[in-house]
């Protein structure tokens, strides 16, 4: 099939094949659910009827963190093609501005202060603003410099990663309770379990409404990909342009980060894997990263609870086992072409 033909059907393959993921991530488990059974207690859900045990199982457990999974990788697969595109360079990743180490500060601190424990609500609304507050720190430093620019952008994000990994580090070392010890180490690898509807209703806002936002700047992003000479002679308002992007990319990446805890490489590899195949027209990489993403972090979060089932790992931990060669085997084959 030529590339062409790919563009054309990429997209309903890909939202088909979603549907299907996310039905299949509801359905298996420890307890098996068939698959009649499984769309049942969904209807039954819509419809408000009783509950059967395998509704209950289906849709107070697995679907919320099925649901989260969907989000949370779209979120990164989005974000993860902004940065790619606004600092030109194909292996930058969601959490280059500091947003990932500003939710790992204020999540460390809740819990090992013990803040964490008074509210649900707490430790994912204290990460999202701490994400917030780091990319605010980054915008800021960058748009007082002489040198305006993403080379200034990347330096001052590398900075403050550094910056603040080391109050991580601090945190973790004085930490008096060694639950809480594992508790940080348990949310800085980022995992989706015990994730509720209370999780999702708090992400799918700011992250549907920053991507579906993104998707009107595919042209210009395809510009910015040309450089910002190209871009601001066809009439792109490249500082405004990419101050927006950058916001909205940081934006669901909080908003992702904030209850799942650091997921690596779904940003990095899945906006780049997508670019190889379909090229690098914004307008269609944008929502296959979308898609994309989200199938990925769902078939890694079924992985993580079955691989070596009885014991659970971490989502984060099979994104980085996935990842890791993925990526690898993704930059050796760029070198050889």
């Amino acid at each position: 099939m030529s590339r062409a033909s790919t563009r054309r059907v990429i997209l309903p393959v890909l939202s088909v094949t979603l549907v299907a993921t996310l039905v299949a991530a509801v359905s298996v488990g420890s307890v098996s659910v068939p698959l009649d059974a499984t769309f049942f207690s969904l209807y039954r859900l819509l419809t408000g009827g009783i509950i059967t045990p395998e509704a209950s199982l289906i849709t107070g457990v697995r679907l919320p963190r099925a649901l989260v999974a969907l989000l949370v990788g779209a979120a990164l697969g989005v974000a993860g093609a902004v940065m790619q595109a606004v600092f030109r360079n194909p292996l930058a990743e969601p959490g280059i501005t500091g947003v990932s180490s500003g939710a790992a500060v204020a999540a460390v601190l809740l819990i090992v202060t013990g803040a964490a424990t008074t509210s649900p609500w707490t430790l994912p609304l204290g990460a999202f603003i701490g994400a917030l507050s780091a990319v605010a720190i980054v915008q800021v430093v960058a748009l007082s410099s002489r040198r305006e620019g993403t080379a200034t952008l990347l330096l001052v994000g590398i900075a403050l990663n550094a910056f603040l990994g080391a109050i991580v580090a601090a945190a973790l070392a004085n930490a008096r309770n060694p639950d809480d010890v594992r508790s940080v180490i348990f949310w800085l690898n980022g995992d989706l379990t015990g994730r509720t509807m209370h999780d999702v209703q708090l992400a799918v806002v700011p992250i549907c409404a920053a991507i579906i936002t993104v998707l009107f700047f595919g042209r210009d992003l395809n510009l910015l990909l040309l450089g910002e000479a190209i871009a601001q002679s066809s009439g792109v308002n490249v500082p405004v342009v990419r101050q927006t992007l950058l916001v909205l990319a940081a934006l669901m990446t909080a908003a992702a980060v904030s209850i799942t805890g650091v997921i690596s490489f779904v940003g990095l590899v899945v906006p780049h894997a997508v670019r190889l195949v379909l090229g690098s027209d914004h307008r269609l990489l944008v929502p296959a990263s979308a898609l994309t993403g989200a199938i990925f972090l769902l078939v890694a979060d079924v992985g993580a609870r079955l691989l070596l089932h009885p014991v659970v790992l971490q989502t984060g931990t099979i994104t980085a086992l996935i990842g890791a060669p993925v990526l690898l085997a993704l930059i050796l084959r760029r070198k050889r072409a």
